[in-house]
This record gives C-alpha cells, sequence and structure tokens, in this order.
C-alpha cells in the first residue's frame, strides 16, 4: 500500500510536468510583430514573467477541476488568489537562488535521480533510459519532469538546511528534558494496528459490480471465510505487474494509528482483531480491512533524544520558516510590477523602500554566504 502512495505522488509531479510543458504564448512568424512577455516582478536578478504566472494559474486550476470544481469555479478561484499566487512565484525565486548561493545543486541532482530510480524499481523498468521511453510513450516529458522535482527538492532542501536543521540540533539537552518533562503526553506511544487487506480494482470496471463483489466477500468473512485464502484468489494489489496477495495473504503491516490514512483509521476504528471492515471505496476501487492485532497505548512516557528534537522542530519550523522567508525578502531586491504592486507587496510583507521606484536601479545585493550541505531527514529514533 506504500508503494501505491509513492507512485501515486509522482504521477502527480508527472501531470504538473506536462502542465509545464504547455506554452504561454506561439511563436510569431518572422514577418510579425514578435511580443516581448510581461514582467511581473524582478526578484534580484531573475524575473517572473506574466506566462510564467498563466502557466502556473493553469496548474492550479486543473488541480481544483480535479478536486471536484467546475471550469468555471476553478477559473474564478485562481484569479481571486492571483496576488497570493504572484507571492509564492516570487518566494519560490528566492529559496531557488539561495540553494544556488549554497551550491545544493549537485546534491539535489542526485537526489532528482535517485528518486527517479525508485519510480523506474517500482514500474519493473531496469534503467532510466527504459523509463524515459517509457513516460514519453504515455506523453509524459521526462525532462520537464525532473525539472519539476529539481526545483521542489531544491527548495525543501534550502528550508531543511537553513531552518529545521537549526532547529532540531539547536536545543541542548537539559532544554530537551525540560521539554519532555512539559509534554509527556508527544512521548507516549500511541496505539498501533496490523491490517491485512482485500483490494478490488475499479479501473476499466462496472463501479456497482465491483461494490457488490467487495459486499460478498464480507459476507464470506462474516461468516467464517479464511481471510487468507480468499485474499490469495481475489486481492488484485499488484507490485511490478505481479498480484502480491497469492504470497503475502493480504498483509499490508503495523501502523500506528495516528498515522494512518483518515478514511482508513475511521473504517478500523471500531474493528475487534480478526474482523473485518465494510468495503471501503478508495480513489482505484475498494478495500476490505482485516485487523489481524492491535496494541494499546503505553501509559508511560520513554525519553528518546532525537524524538524530543523532531517534536520541537514540528512545533516551532513553521513560525520559523517564516521568519526566514522574510528575512530573505527583506534581503532580496524585489520591484513588483505596478500593475500588480498593491495586491502583492502586503503579501509579502515589504518594506515601502522595498517595492517604492526610489530603490536603486540595481538594488542592494545580499552578502556572500557560506556554501552548505544537503541534509537527509531527521535521525530516526
Amino acid at each position: 500500500m506504500k508503494s501505491k502512495f509513492i507512485s501515486l505522488v509522482i504521477v502527480g509531479l508527472f501531470l504538473v510536468a506536462i502542465l509545464a510543458l504547455i506554452p504561454a504564448t506561439t511563436m510569431a512568424q518572422e514577418s510579425e510583430l514578435q511580443v516581448v512577455d510581461e514582467v511581473i516582478a524582478q526578484v534580484n536578478d531573475d524575473v517572473i514573467t506574466l506566462s510564467m504566472l498563466k502557466r502556473e494559474s493553469k496548474e492550479r486550476i486543473e488541480t481544483l477541476k480535479q478536486s471536484g470544481m467546475s471550469e468555471q469555479q476553478a477559473v474564478e478561484e485562481v484569479n481571486k488568489r492571483q496576488a497570493e499566487l504572484i507571492a509564492t512565484l516570487v518566494n519560490e525565486q528566492l529559496l531557488l537562488q539561495k540553494g544556488k548561493e549554497l551550491d545544493l545543486a549537485s546534491e539535489v541532482e542526485a537526489e532528482v535521480n535517485r528518486r527517479m530510480l525508485e519510480v523506474a524499481k517500482e514500474q519493473g523498468i531496469t534503467t532510466i533510459e527504459k523509463l524515459d521511453a517509457a513516460m514519453r510513450e504515455s506523453g509524459v516529458d521526462p525532462v520537464a519532469t525532473r525539472q519539476t522535482l529539481r526545483v521542489e527538492m531544491m527548495k525543501q532542501a534550502v528550508i531543511q538546511q537553513e531552518v529545521d536543521r537549526k532547529i532540531f540540533l539547536g536545543a541542548t539537552v537539559p532544554e530537551l528534558k525540560k521539554y519532555f518533562d512539559a509534554h509527556p503526553d508527544k512521548f507516549r506511544k500511541p496505539e498501533s494496528v496490523t491490517l491485512s487487506e482485500i483490494f478490488l480494482s475499479s479501473a476499466g470496471k462496472n463501479e456497482a459490480e465491483v461494490k457488490a463483489r467487495a459486499l460478498d466477500l464480507v459476507r464470506q468473512l462474516r461468516s467464517g471465510a479464511d481471510f487468507g485464502a480468499l485474499a490469495a484468489a481475489n486481492s488484485e494489489r499488484e507490485t511490478n505487474g505481479v498480484r502480491t496477495a497469492p504470497q503475502n495473504k493480504g498483509k499490508v503491516g503495523a501502523f500506528e494509528v495516528p498515522n494512518l490514512r483518515q478514511d482508513i483509521a475511521a473504517a478500523v476504528k471500531d474493528v475487534k482483531v480478526g474482523e473485518v471492515s465494510e468495503p471501503l471505496r478508495t480513489n482505484d476501487g475498494y478495500q476490505i480491512l482485516r485487523v489481524d492485532e492491535r496494541t494499546p497505548a503505553s501509559t508511560t512516557a520513554s525519553f528518546n533524544e532525537n524524538q524530543v528534537r523532531e517534536a520541537i522542530t514540528m512545533e516551532q519550523s513553521d513560525k520559523q520558516r517564516e521568519e526566514y522567508m522574510q528575512g530573505l525578502r527583506n534581503d532580496a531586491y524585489i520591484k513588483i510590477s505596478e500593475s500588480y504592486r498593491a495586491a502583492v507587496a502586503p503579501i509579502l510583507k515589504l518594506a515601502p523602500e522595498k517595492t517604492a521606484e526610489n530603490t536603486g536601479a540595481s538594488g542592494e545585493k545580499p552578502a556572500e554566504k557560506k556554501k552548505g550541505k544537503l541534509l537527509g531527514i531527521f535521525p530516526k529514533p
């Protein structure tokens, strides 16, 4: 189930990459007057253009349509939030510039390649070249996909190094223990549940028939049928194109209840050990979940330094990330086009001198900063 969720995330990134390929304007004929793209904002030495805004807006519209909005509703919602979208593009440019300054490009590129190899492996593809070919056959440009990943990972890398790492490593041991004593509930092990599943795909099928089949399997299970045998015969979950249930009898694994997807947590909340849930509708079919085991939450807190550091980081990161972004904006030369300035400047909390015409033509450049390293995720306890 985990690999399925990862695949969905990657597919989502592929869709973003496709949208990024759609040109905002058509190249004029040689004999025609060529229109210069409108500059919406200057961010240090980079610019945000109208075509960039249009591409980003189109992507947001498609996302809202996928969530159930009509075309008109999606367009109205995106237009209403145009100033916020420009502010987001400004922040993105600042983070990309910072990543370049910190010399993170090579490590981000290595991470992009690693992620692409993971996708290839999940799909049973042996080389990156074959993955690129498969993506092109599906109408996905691998170059655009890599660029999408590259941008997102660079932004994450900068925030992680410049903000999260400093919070994570900043507390002294006495401070950690003080925080632990003040928040014991955060360090009690939560309830966990071990699950098995029977998954029925609805892809290309009559949904009513798939649901009826799921209900029939639930009836058989509640009448005493063996779960493993029914899973092996019926579950359609696949890895690399091969059904997994004949080997694992539908076993999924153990999960802490707070970390379960919300709909799954609700489906198994009142299911006793050895019993099954009602069929759960998912994006691609129906799941029947069996609770194999429940482990109750612990009643005592246990001190673990990394867990305490991570809890402090999660608690403080939103505020400190925003403060960091404000610092980048304060140190940058940001000039918003007159047409958008009144709406965008307050969102970015720019000082008047940062948006007025009397800011010099070149702007004052931020001081040279030391190069850094791209960090991994928080150490595990």
